[in-house]
């Protein structure tokens, strides 16, 4: 978890930079307003994608999580089933 607060806050950095150099600009404020949204808009495909990235990692530790757990009990029930045998 730790990385994806590194991860948050250098995208919030780049964010700030990219706005207060764009706001120092000299140009037409629809102009500025036009780059504004548009920065937001790749900063948040970027985000969602680096969301997406991070959803699918998590579910596949998931899954083997899940696999691993499913094997040791599958194991722990043939070991109980053959001490049950012998008794």
């Amino acid at each position: 978890m730790n990385t994806g607060k590194i991860l948050l806050g250098v995208l919030a950095g780049a964010a700030a930079g990219a706005l207060l150099g764009i706001l120092f600009a000299p140009e037409k404020g629809s102009d500025t307003r036009k780059k504004i949204s548009k920065k937001g808009e790749d900063y948040a495909e970027s985000l969602k994608e680096k969301f997406n990235e991070f959803v699918g990692s998590m579910a596949e530790k998931f899954d083997q999580v899940k696999e691993e757990v499913s094997d040791l009990t599958d194991h722990q029930t043939r070991v109980k089933t053959e001490e049950a045998k012998k008794a």
